[in-house]
């Protein structure tokens, strides 16, 4: 009897027991300065040696900000890109709130309109 009341216990307790949360969401600036900033630079124009080398994304380029979609950023970041450049994917190290709000920070990177 006494191992069944522990059983129905721990069935019923389980997935609050041990349900790991992800912690509280970082705010976009410091999720860029973390994972982006090396290659993206400060200013998301790409220009650190390692931006070069691996051919990141200038954020600032004005005509790839209107051409691409923000679910097209959204999947770089997730899955990574191999197409341009060697991009790492974070899926398994950001939240998906925390890559909407990435998502957010490069449009804001922007460079003004070219002609």
């Amino acid at each position: 009897m006494r191992v069944a009341v522990v059983a129905m216990t721990f069935i019923l307790f389980a997935p609050f027991v041990f349900t790991v949360s992800a912690g509280p969401e970082r705010p976009a600036a410091q999720v860029y300065r973390r994972y982006c900033v090396s290659c993206h630079g400060t200013d998301g124009r790409a220009q650190t040696s390692k931006g070069k080398f691996s051919h990141a994304r200038d954020f600032s380029d004005a005509q790839w900000q209107a051409e691409v979609s923000d679910e097209r950023i959204f999947n770089s970041i997730m899955n990574g890109r191999s197409v341009r450049g060697n991009m790492p994917p974070f899926a398994n190290k950001l939240s998906e709130k925390e890559v909407n709000s990435l998502v957010e920070f490069v449009r804001r990177l922007k460079g003004p309109q070219q002609q």
